[in-house]
């Protein structure tokens, strides 16, 4: 069960269970308020959870507790969430907007929100708030990470920038600005070209081809510090690879090589193997005499691959035969410049083998010492181990970019790549692409009955399967929870969308096998086709998701292909609801009542109250178009007290006005949202009192299904109504749950015959046998019985002859505005 961070009595500093989540949900509407602890309760979201109306109160439990993620409505009664990030934050947080939507979720998230959610007509964001929260404490807990990461880097002595490939700085460590004198505000986005003395000596963007894997490259050149100084560095520069359409991003490393020059003109007045060795000290040094072809390797060098002194010999190749072949011949190549004189000094990086057969990064620099004829005779230098430093920058761009759990790319590479397509799609007619939406089916059941571990399990075995299914060039995506996205690039067909999605459909119909269970999944596709013709990379995902949703509830496995009439029907039930929360602020619904007679006397015994809207623009509309779409979004609770208020009201204005109608009666339809809501009794004895109709005046009905959804829970708020006097009634009874053998278990005065069953009785009393069955059940529980839908005096007739008391149907009236109900409220009526 859910606790609210009060009751758990959580401190600021206080330890928290691993097992729960600590929740502020900032919102002021009650309904939306009852929404979430509702979906809390019903999915058994493991949330501990504090709610507040306003960012005062917000801003005061902040003093006080701390939470692991914040959910806040946009518009606040003091303010608006954007509020919330004028002070640092340690905690996520998310944005829920109605009105507004895109524009002010844009807002958000450039204000500092990890996400935000829209309140759309089909109340999905419910759905996907659980996994939003999970995704943004994965969020949260891996930009830590990153920052680790990006402390390590900054720690290192070396200056570190990074540039993106048009040249412009990303990013620079303190050693950096140490070095150069800037802070980093004044260096970023500026272009890498100024740190040169000459502007015009700076490599070009795409002079040469760096290839991170293969070493990159190093130059000696002169920089220009922020005050106008000069010094001469060694650069490294390499590459990382962003994503295949974004291209290389470039990393440098530079080391100021001041006090090295020095150390080369002093070279050149001391002995040399003296001078060469105090540069070496502490990493691996090598000494090549070029006129023998041999090399000392010192016990630290060979150390640092795992060998003794025995195992490396004195020859070139016992050390070329150790680089990785992707590396070897970029490092030649650097030697031999160096050996002809064409670059100032040797460094390059490269990968190694180490003995125990893994691969790491030496960094080897060394000087040659030529004779007077200019040509090298000998070459010395160290070597350097950066295998930490080069996955550190690695590291850094994939977690960016990439889904923690399985590996894939997430939804920020996802959207990146599939907005290359689009490009390619507008540059040629000829290319087409398709995106799959996949969801897997109730994947909440394994969580909850194996656990989390096995689910997370469970997620990365369906992400190997599905990129098995793929072409090489395709790319599937997980986009958070149990959703993922696969992008089908080139297609020759579009038909060939639908074939590798029957094809991934029949793969994971296969049983997959983690820590001794088997387990089987089945999901549901969307397809959005590229010549449906797209602007936006998330309109093309949209689609897809929609279709999806369709898939999902048709009872055959398919995959469903996004149709536009699909978009066009989500925004008419956008507009509905929209449309229903304005109805709700603004009490646009008004009350119709149906007559109920007694069958004995033929006088009017009561009315139902029946709801209808009377839109400003559709005119009255009638309930079977809006009540489900209320109960769906939870607004059925506020238009549920308001008609129940509305109905009692107007009651006892009559029972005053007239009072030979002391006895009238109202019947109000309660709906499982209602009676499941914990201040339901509480609204009721409110209704009491503002309107101080007499309790037995009031009758709740109550339907067959509702009373078998829940019944302990049901027949404890039914026993709290039948101690108050309230008359409870069963509606549609015979329709639901075969419940007869449960009807003792509830405090019920009336059983409603539900209408399908009064229109089978014809002249002849035939088809009555359910009909007599439920009365005589009715009677024999001291309940009294009400047919509605009498529509025919032969009915009446049957029903009078089977002992029913009361009636109800177009026989005696349809529903009547207030004005005509009154006429019946004032003259006696006889049937």
């Amino acid at each position: 069960m859910p606790e609210t961070l009060a009751g758990a009595q959580l401190e600021a500093d206080a330890g928290v269970d691993p097992d729960h989540i600590r929740v502020l949900l900032v919102e002021d509407d009650e309904v939306d308020q009852m929404a979430f602890e509702r979906i809390v309760r019903r999915e058994g979201l493991p949330y501990r959870y504090e709610i507040v109306g306003s960012l005062g109160e917000a801003r005061e439990l902040f003093r006080s507790h701390r939470f692991d993620v914040v959910i806040s409505d946009y518009h606040l009664p003091d303010g608006t969430a954007l509020e919330l990030f004028d002070r640092p934050l340690s905690m996520p947080i998310i944005v829920i907007t109605g009105a507004g939507g895109e524009e002010i979720a844009v807002q958000a998230m450039k204000a500092g929100a990890y996400d935000y959610l829209i309140k759309d007509l089909e109340r999905k964001y419910l759905k996907i708030l659980p996994i939003t929260v999970e995704n943004a404490l994965k969020k949260s807990r891996a930009e830590r990470e990153l920052r680790m990461l990006s402390h390590a880097i900054t720690k290192i002595n070396e200056a570190i920038f990074i540039t993106d490939p048009e040249g412009e700085v990303l990013y620079v460590n303190e050693a950096f600005c140490r070095t150069y004198g800037y802070l980093d505000q004044g260096i970023l986005g500026r272009h890498r070209k100024m740190l040169w003395a000459d502007e015009g000596q700076a490599p070009g963007d795409r002079e040469v081809d760096l290839d991170g894997s293969r070493g990159g490259e190093q130059v000696e050149c002169l920089h220009r510090r922020r005050d106008g100084t000069t010094f001469p560095v060694l650069l490294s520069r390499s590459t990382l690879e962003l994503s295949r359409e974004e291209g290389l991003a470039e990393v440098g490393v530079v080391w100021d090589i001041t006090q090295r020059k020095r150390s080369e003109n002093a070279l050149r007045e001391s002995e040399e193997r003296y001078a060469l060795a105090a540069r070496g000290a502490n990493d691996g040094l090598w000494d090549w005499d070029l006129r023998i072809g041999e090399i000392f390797f010192s016990a630290r060098w060979k150390h640092m691959m795992g060998y003794s002194e025995q195992e490396i010999g004195s020859s070139p190749e016992d050390w070329f035969r150790l680089v990785h072949p992707e590396d070897l011949s970029l490092l030649k190549a650097h030697i031999e410049a160096h050996m002809e004189g064409r670059t100032p000094h040797f460094e390059h990086e490269h990968r190694i083998r180490h003995r125990n057969g893994d691969y790491r990064w030496m960094l080897s620099r060394g000087l040659a010492v030529r004779g007077r004829n200019g040509q090298a005779y000998r070459m010395a230098g160290s070597q350097t181990d950066v295998t930490e430093r080069k996955r550190a920058e690695q590291q850094l761009v994939h977690d960016a970019l990439h889904d923690a759990l399985t590996g894939l790319p997430n939804r920020a590479l996802f959207l990146d790549r599939l907005n290359h397509a689009l490009n390619r799609s507008r540059r040629r007619d000829s290319y087409h692409f398709a995106v799959l939406f996949l969801d897997l089916d109730r994947f909440k059941v394994v969580n909850d009955s194996l656990g989390h571990m096995l689910g997370d399990e469970l997620l990365t075995a369906i992400a190997r399967r599905l990129e098995a299914c793929l072409r090489m060039g395709d790319t599937v995506a997980r986009l958070g929870g149990d959703e993922f996205a696969i992008l089908l690039d080139d297609l020759d067909r579009t038909e060939d969308a639908v074939e590798v999605s029957l094809r991934i459909l029949e793969d994971l119909q296969a049983p997959f096998h983690l820590d001794g269970h088997e387990l089987f999944a089945t999901a549901s596709i969307g397809i959005a086709l590229s010549v449906t013709g797209y602007e936006r990379a998330e309109e093309v995902l949209r689609d897809a998701d929609t279709a999806m949703y369709r898939a999902k509830s048709q009872a055959e496995k398919r995959p469903v292909v996004f149709d536009p009439t699909m978009h066009a029907n989500a925004m008419t039930v956008l507009r509905l609801e929209t449309d229903l929360r304005r109805a709700v602020e603004r009490e646009e619904f008004e009350l119709f009542y149906q007559p109920i007679v007694s069958l004995k006397s033929g006088v009017l015994w009561g009315f139902e109250a029946l709801v209808r809207w009377r839109h400003p623009e559709r005119g009255l509309v009638y309930p079977s178009e809006f009540l489900p779409l209320a109960e769906e979004t939870g607004l059925i609770l506020s238009i549920g007290y308001w008609v129940l208020r509305e109905a009692a009201r107007q009651t006892r204005d009559w029972q005053q006005r007239f009072p030979r109608r002391r006895e009238l009666g109202v019947s109000v339809n309660v709906a499982g949202q209602q009676l499941a809501h914990g201040a339901f009794v509480a609204q009721v004895d409110e209704v009491l009192r503002e309107t101080s109709i007499p309790p037995e005046s009031l009758r709740l009905e109550i339907t067959e299904g509702v009373l078998m959804d829940s019944p302990e829970a049901t027949a404890l708020v039914l026993e709290q109504l039948r101690e108050r006097q309230i008359k409870l009634h069963i509606d549609d009874f015979g329709t639901g749950y075969s419940s007869l053998s449960h009807l003792h278990r509830f405090p019920v005065d009336t059983l409603k015959i539900d209408r399908s069953f009064i229109g089978a009785l014809d002249a002849r009393g035939e088809n009555s046998e359910i009909v007599r069955t439920i009365i005589a059940l009715a009677h024999s529980l001291n309940m009294d019985v009400l047919a509605e839908g009498v529509e025919t005096r032969q009915q009446l007739i049957v029903l009078k002859g089977l002992g029913c008391e009361f009636g109800q149907g177009f026989f005696f009236a349809r529903p009547l505005e207030k004005s005509a109900a009154e006429e019946w409220v004032a003259r006696p009526v006889h049937f």
